[in-house]
């Protein structure tokens, strides 16, 4: 994922992409050379010299540690989800960043999906109704790069995240079967959320499945919604008519890296923040633990 990050640095205006770190000397000295800026294995001798913000793209454990020094160094960060390995380390990742009056932004991508920021307008304008219920389908095969987490806080987070966002709600409590039948950590997942206490969240989740689906279901008292993540399409069908809505098509992560951008140059505050990341966080554990413990987690 860094490597993506760095992609999109080196092309957009305004942007001077000033170093990369990385522990792998052969591998970022390669890339540095490929898009013209400075390697170093040291982050913290990059992050002391003269930046502005960074991207932070390193595995979950590592988040706070990094994240910290950082803000320490004065800089604004975005840091990937999920925000941290625990709460209590998110929490100190929090309180760092306002105590420094710097950005912290969490890199849920999928909060700049065209699709999914259409579907919102979508549902804020009232043309589904009353949302009732909110299913996702994030399914694919493993990734042998993932070790540190299992699919729950490493795919099934978007979803709980965009649950809530396209609810504009907290969830309140969680519900989840799941097991590790490939994995050291669970590899299949349904997690069953509950918003308000009379609105539905589901997700499916896992590593199993040989193609990759992502895919979201907005089910109101007006109409339903049909949303692939991957296609960026969203189709809305009512009791009259079935329609597609139009969407831009775009990069999710060159939209995010430019609103990382804009709110570092203005100050405001991004449109994932650190509570926000949180939450999601605190939702996926409460998922592990209901599967684990197999009785239903308050939130």
């Amino acid at each position: 994922m860094g490597k993506n990050h760095v992609r999109i640095y080196s092309e957009m205006d305004g942007v001077e992409l000033a170093g990369i770190s990385d522990v792998d000397r052969e591998r970022v000295e390669a890339m540095a050379a490929e898009y013209g800026t400075k390697p170093f294995t040291d982050y913290k001798q990059m992050f002391s010299g003269g930046l502005d913000a960074v991207s932070i793209v390193v595995p979950t454990k590592l988040h706070k540690q990094v994240v910290l020094d950082a803000l320490e160094a004065g800089l604004h960060v975005l840091v990937e989800k999920p925000i941290a390995d625990t709460l209590e380390n998110a929490e100190l990742m929090i309180e760092a960043a306002k105590k420094a009056g710097k950005v912290l932004m969490v890199g849920h991508i999928e909060r700049f999906n065209p699709a999914v920021i259409k579907l919102k307008e979508i549902i804020d304008e009232g043309h589904l109704g009353k949302i009732v219920s909110i299913s996702t389908r994030r399914v694919g095969p493993y990734n042998p790069r993932i070790r540190d987490v299992g699919v729950i806080l490493d795919i099934g987070v978007h979803d709980i995240d965009i649950i809530s966002y396209l609810y504009g709600r907290k969830v309140n409590s969680v519900y989840a079967i799941a097991g590790a039948d490939i994995h050291s950590f669970e590899d299949h997942a349904s997690i069953l959320l509950r918003l308000d206490h009379e609105f539905a969240g589901v997700v499916e989740t896992n590593w199993l499945t040989p193609h990759k689906v992502r895919k979201l279901t907005a089910i109101g008292v007006k109409g339903v919604a049909y949303l692939d993540y991957i296609d960026q399409t969203v189709e809305v069908h009512d009791s009259g008519w079935v329609r597609k809505a139009k969407v831009e098509k775009s990069e999710p992560l060159m939209n995010e890296l430019a609103h990382f951008i804009t709110c570092v140059d203005s100050g405001k505050e991004p449109g994932t923040t650190g509570e926000e990341g949180k939450h999601a966080l605190e939702v996926a554990q409460g998922a592990i633990r209901s599967y684990k413990e197999e009785s239903l987690i308050e939130i």
